[in-house]
């Protein structure tokens, strides 16, 4: 981080009059901020500025701001104590409090309830507390809602109240469909006017991450042949690897997936999870009888076939390891966390959504390969990774801060970029009621975009 945060603690304190707006700030911190004798200047809480007058005062906690219960109103800001992270720019004669971080995502409207955030309500809980923890305000809206309605997680309940306007936005919309209709993209645009950086802006397709990667030739080597599916690429892959996999270019969790394994006869046996297809894994198919059964789930939607890879396996259950990515306050990639991922009994996909279990990588590595072998591979793993996330980042157009890495390991230990997703499951990680790695790296990344001006004019 190029600059110093400084953690202060923020108590309302009940004007004298209507017009007190005197903010009071301890003597200690009056002076390690740098303020310098100045009795007049703006507070910014988000991208809101008030100007006001400041009195240095002998206070207990050392790092206490009083601020009156009127501004704290103005700034939408609930009346009770926080903790946030501050800076003084002289230049600007500017005391920015935050950051102000906004979570954008869809849910069930609710009037007399407490909404719930869906598969990341848990998540939201999270990142609450490690915000708050450390400094800095947190809340969760709809994008319908942006500006009108937010709800803030108060004794332990969400409530809902008029939200200040953010640092940073944190988008966790669960759907493609949501993500390309107009009030959504209006809503995007509204951001950019308002200068409110949005970080993972959008779902990536499996085709547009294949071809950045393989634009790397470090990775390349990494990468299963891959391409468009069309009736000619089915019949030239399944010539060329004994098994293929064709999947939905927008597609997640395991859904919507046929395994074709090529047989001596050159026919081919077939295992799908899709529900309308017939998944009996014992019939024989010609390859035309396979094209012909995958028309019409089609439906002039972007399909890949990919080679598929003779991976290790664990208890003779399909696996692979789920490595999540994420950007510091240094903006540089780290990994944050590593599950491998156990298929289900008789499935052949290891997502957790289709019954998979989580297990700790270097338990199964070690099995697997032995203990030398097993630490030789999960290094490896963690550099592609890093590798994969900045690949991925750089040939974006928006800010890119947490990406989820699907590797596989086949038989000879030699790693494989299976699949990037940008929006991964915050199911993997056993919590115990901690504050994760991932959460933790994904607040720092707030906060590096809510106070690093020179960033967000880079990325932006």
């Amino acid at each position: 981080m190029p600059f110093p945060l400084t953690q202060v603690t923020i108590k309302a304190r009940t004007p004298k009059n209507k017009n007190d707006s005197i903010v009071k700030i301890s003597t200690h911190l009056f002076t390690s901020l740098g303020l310098n004798k100045k009795l007049q200047l703006n507070i910014k809480l988000g991208k809101k500025s008030i100007q006001t007058a400041i009195q240095p005062v002998d206070l207990d906690p050392k790092n206490l701001i009083l601020i009156p219960e009127n501004i704290l109103k103005n700034f939408c800001l609930p009346t009770q104590s926080y903790k946030f992270q501050a800076i003084y720019r002289d230049e600007l004669l500017t005391l920015e409090l935050g950051p102000v971080i906004g979570l954008v995502t869809d849910f069930p409207s609710t009037k007399q309830e407490e909404p719930h955030f869906r598969t990341i309500h848990a998540f939201c809980e999270e990142l609450h507390h490690g915000i708050t923890e450390i400094g800095g305000f947190f809340y969760v809206f709809s994008y319908e809602e942006f500006l009108n309605q937010g709800y803030y997680l108060i004794n332990g309940k969400w409530r809902s109240f008029e939200h200040p306007i953010p640092d940073v936005i944190y988008n966790r919309i669960h759907s493609r469909k949501i993500e390309q209709s107009v009030p959504f993209k209006q809503f995007r645009k509204r951001l950019e006017t308002m200068m409110i950086p949005l970080f993972n802006e959008r779902f990536l397709s499996k085709w547009e991450v294949y071809n950045q990667i393989f634009q790397e030739k470090y990775l390349l080597h990494f990468l299963p042949k891959t391409k468009i599916y069309t009736k000619e690429h089915l019949y030239e892959l399944t010539d060329e690897c004994e098994t293929v996999f064709i999947k939905p270019v927008h597609g997640s969790q395991g859904r919507n997936i046929i395994k074709l394994k090529k047989e001596d006869n050159n026919r081919c046996t077939l295992q799908t999870s899709i529900a309308t297809l017939n998944d009996n894994s014992s019939h024989q198919y010609s390859l035309d009888e396979i094209h012909n059964l995958i028309k019409p789930i089609l439906h002039n939607r972007f399909y890949i076939i990919q080679q598929g890879i003779e991976l290790l396996a664990y208890d003779s259950c399909s696996m692979d390891f789920r490595v999540l990515c994420h950007k510091n306050l240094n903006n540089h990639w780290q990994v944050t966390s590593i599950v491998a991922r156990i298929a289900a009994k008789d499935e052949f996909v290891s997502n957790i959504a289709r019954g998979g279990k989580m297990l700790r990588p270097l338990d199964v590595l070690r099995t697997c390969l032995g203990p030398k072998n097993a630490l030789e591979v999960l290094t490896h793993m963690k550099e592609l990774a890093v590798e994969t996330a900045s690949t991925i980042s750089n040939s974006q157009t928006g800010i890119t801060g947490e990406l989820g890495i699907d590797i596989g390991i086949d038989q000879n230990g030699k790693p494989w970029i299976i699949e990037v997703n940008s929006k991964p499951s915050k199911n993997f990680e056993d919590g115990l009621g901690k504050i994760r790695p991932s959460a933790k790296a994904l607040i720092q990344f707030c906060t590096l975009l809510a106070f690093d001006t020179t960033f967000i004019k880079e990325d932006s």
